[in-house]
């Protein structure tokens, strides 16, 4: 099901032994635009620390009441590696972050057994097929505060026309498959969804997203109701009016692929307990 960003900040997140905070961010992974962390606001529980929970640890999600339950203790996460969420995170954070949970990286998608499905998902791109490993991956900056890609330009083949307001994500894959773009500068209140495979380049020095798309054709585009979510329907709607191929044509998800209501449980040396 394809879910906003913004529905799902503040949800609690609890541990298998209590609750250790709310959502407040997510990560970006800028190369695949897919989610590969949560950032929980802690509270008083570990002095108002922000920690990374990756959606590998999850154990259930109850959508209606708006939690994310995880398989790990509140020891354990208390334990995790201190990472500054206030700045972009290095692969190197991230190897330190993988290896204390002893999750399998999703750059170098081979895990433990048991660990080879559910962590794969994670790993899909944005066209739909698993990533390649890169068993040598530098140090280099991929990962972004959703916050601070919020707000980003638009900008089209001629001439800028919006800036990101959400995302809406796939909540098995966790793959970003629109950005929603406010336009309100032409018809006040107008938001539209583009895919950002339709992006050419992103500028993050900028705060720019290059779409190959004219200001015409983004306006008269089909006008996107956030209280009406995003269904099959309105999705292949939109992709024929910019002419795009679906990504669902390309697809090649597992069938056996679980839910994030009930993703196989951890086996591995950072498992609870």
């Amino acid at each position: 099901m394809l879910r906003s960003l913004k529905d799902l900040e503040q949800y609690k997140v609890s541990a298998t032994d209590g609750e250790i905070g709310n959502v407040v961010d997510f990560f970006l992974d800028d190369e695949h635009w897919t989610i590969r962390h949560l950032i929980v606001n802690t509270g008083g529980l570990f002095d108002g620390r922000h920690v990374l929970i990756s959606p590998i640890s999850f154990r259930e999600v109850e959508w209606s009441n708006r939690r994310f339950h995880l398989a790990l203790t509140i020891d354990k996460i208390k334990d995790s590696p201190n990472v500054d969420t206030d700045k972009p995170v290095s692969r190197q954070h991230e190897r330190d972050y993988y290896g204390y949970y002893g999750y399998p990286h999703y750059w170098d998608n081979t895990g433990p057994s048991g660990m080879d499905i559910y962590p794969e998902l994670l790993a899909v791109g944005g066209h739909g097929e698993v990533l390649a490993g890169h068993a040598d991956a530098t140090d280099d900056i991929h990962l972004r505060s959703i916050n601070e890609v919020r707000g980003y330009n638009i900008q089209g083949s001629d001439g800028g026309f919006g800036h990101v307001e959400d995302f809406i994500v796939d909540d098995q894959t966790w793959t970003v498959r629109y950005l929603v773009v406010g336009i309100r500068n032409w018809w006040f209140g107008k938001k539209v969804l583009i895919s950002p495979r339709w992006a050419t380049r992103v500028s993050w020095e900028q705060r720019k997203v290059f779409i190959n798309l004219s200001r015409s054709v983004i306006k008269n585009s089909p006008q996107w109701n956030p209280t009406a979510g995003v269904n099959r329907e309105y999705e292949e709607l939109l992709h024929k009016h910019y002419g795009r191929e679906t990504y669902w044509a390309d697809s090649a998800q597992p069938a056996h692929a679980p839910s994030p209501q009930s993703p196989p449980q951890p086996q591995h040396p950072g498992s609870p307990g």
